[in-house]
Parts: structure tokens; C-alpha cells; sequence
């Protein structure tokens, strides 16, 4: 039987290789240069380890984070019989179940207020991009005009009218760090309303709302991923900051922030309970960072 391709000949083994040819997409190639940034990866992985502490590890721990240890009000040092690993504070809370506890609070404090600034700012940058005119200039001023209130005295306008808790924290947030994303979302955008596409889809009779949604908002998600990932660390650092000042998480509930600040106090007594929560914060931002980075090589290779 003879076989229909001879692939010893040039022209089968041409064949043969067109077949062997499969085509990679934006996202293919994305991932592919990612995985090839070494920095990146790494910091994927870390990031990975650190959120599975937080949100794991407490369960399989002795102590809770509110849990008070009667026989050792005082700061004690690391005792594996006692449970505490990483000793405990001055009121004889277990150091290592709070700090992983404000390790939750913190990231859930980042992730979701980022998630809210991610809503707006996507949504009001894309409007008015898109529409521009009076609409575009409208919008535009009311970004502006919220750029001058700053976030310390915004929060604590919010926390005089509702009363301060957890909810509030991402939401006072979010509602300021969308601004800078909805700039972005807005330049991106003043960038395709004129693509051959995007006529294409007005002559079909696609309205304004189909437009955008499956369109506009598609084609700039490599530019949002990326300031997400940017934008996460720094969501972690304002909550961490407020809660420095007295302004975020109240007892007894606990966060990075709020650890540095109480560790700040035993600095000379207890070190380990400022240093702890303090590399951790810091590893977690230097991570995001080192994604973000990695992201946006992968997603435009033209800035590398």
C-alpha cells in the first residue's frame, strides 16, 4: 500500500511541518513570555505561599488570633510546648495566629478594594472615552475634583457618618483608586473608538452598552490587569497605613498595619513582633510589584 504523502520527499516533509505549524494567541504568547520572566514567576510563587499561610495555616494552629493566653499576659518568647510558635504579644495573644490573621485582612482588604476600583474606573473611563463631548468632559472634572480630597480626610468623613468596620475600609478605598484606572481605561479607549472594528460593529447596529462591554473593555484588559497588580500593594499599604494611624481595623481584629504599629511600641522588648508582620508586608508588595512588571513585558513587549 502506497502511503497518499511521501514525507522523505521535500515536499511531503514541508507539508509535514505546515501541519506540525499551530498559531499561538495574544494570551498564549503573553503567558509564555511570563512564565520565561523569572522574577515574575517567582514572585507568583511567593505571593501563592503567603496567601496560602494566611488563609490555611490558622486552622491547624492551637490559638486564634483573639484568643488570650491567661498564663502569659506578658510578651513571651517562641515556646513549642505552649503552642506559641512565634511566642506572644504583650496581652498574651498567640504573635504567629495574628499575624497570619492580618495577613487575611490585609490581602481581602486589597484584592476588594481593587475589585471596586476595577468596577468604576473600567466603567467610567470606557464611557467616557467612548462617548466623549459633554459626557467625557463631565466625568472627566469629577475625576479631578476627586483628586483633590485627600484619602485621610475622606476616610475619616466616612467613618464620622457610618461608623467605622471592615465593609467600609475597601469601600472608602476603592472609591478613590479608581481614578487613576479610569484615566487609563479612558486614554486606551480614545485609542479604539476609531478602529476599523469598532465601525464595523456600528454599522451591524450594535448599540453603545454591546460596544463597550464586548469591544472596548476586551481589548484593554492587558493594560487593567496590569495596574491591578500595581494597584493591590498600594491598596495594602494605604489600609496599612490608616490602620498605623488608628483610622482602619478595629480590635479585635488585626492587620499588618496595626501589628507594625503595636510592634513599633515593643520594638526594644519584642522586636519580633514589628519585624514579622513588617517582612511579610514587605515581601508581599515587592512580589506584586515584581509581577506587575513582569505582566506588563509579557502584555506589550514593545516597553521592555
Amino acid at each position: 500500500m502506497t502511503s497518499s504523502t511521501n514525507l522523505t520527499s521535500p515536499h511531503g516533509a514541508a507539508l509535514a511541518a505546515t501541519e506540525d505549524i499551530q498559531g499561538r494567541s495574544l494570551w498564549q504568547d503573553a503567558l509564555r513570555r511570563l512564565l520565561a520572566n523569572r522574577a515574575a514567576l517567582a514572585s507568583l510563587v511567593v505571593l501563592v505561599v503567603i496567601a496560602l499561610a494566611c488563609f490555611i495555616l490558622p486552622s491547624f494552629l492551637p490559638w486564634t488570633y483573639e484568643q488570650i493566653d491567661w498564663d502569659r499576659m506578658e510578651a513571651n518568647p517562641p515556646s513549642i510546648e505552649t503552642g506559641h510558635y512565634l511566642g506572644t504579644d504583650t496581652l498574651g495573644r498567640d504573635l504567629l495566629a495574628r499575624v497570619l490573621f492580618g495577613g487575611q485582612v490585609s490581602m481581602t482588604v486589597g484584592i476588594l478594594a481593587t475589585f471596586v476600583a476595577l468596577l468604576i474606573g473600567v466603567s467610567v473611563g470606557a464611557v467616557a472615552g467612548f462617548l466623549g463631548g459633554r459626557v467625557d468632559q463631565l466625568l472627566m472634572r469629577f475625576v479631578d475634583l476627586m483628586y483633590t480630597i485627600p484619602l485621610t480626610f475622606f476616610v475619616i468623613i466616612l467613618m464620622v457618618l457610618f461608623g467605622r468596620n471592615f465593609i467600609l475600609m475597601f469601600l472608602a478605598i476603592g472609591c478613590i483608586e479608581w481614578l487613576t484606572m479610569a484615566r487609563i481605561v479612558r486614554g486606551q479607549t480614545l485609542t479604539l473608538k476609531n478602529k476599523e472594528f469598532i465601525e464595523a460593529a456600528r454599522a451591524s447596529g450594535g448599540s453603545t452598552l454591546s460596544i463597550i462591554a464586548r469591544h472596548i473593555v476586551p481589548n484593554v484588559l492587558g493594560v487593567v490587569i496590569v495596574y491591578v497588580t500595581l494597584t493591590i500593594p498600594q491598596v495594602i499599604l494605604i489600609e496599612s497605613f490608616l490602620s498605623f494611624l488608628g483610622l482602619g481595623i478595629q480590635e479585635p481584629m488585626t492587620s499588618w498595619g496595626m501589628l507594625i504599629s503595636e510592634g513599633a511600641a515593643e520594638m526594644e522588648t519584642t522586636p519580633r513582633a514589628l519585624l514579622v508582620p513588617a517582612l511579610l508586608m514587605t515581601t508581599t508588595l515587592f512580589c506584586f510589584n515584581f509581577l506587575g512588571d513582569g505582566l506588563r513585558d509579557a502584555l506589550d513587549p514593545k516597553d521592555r
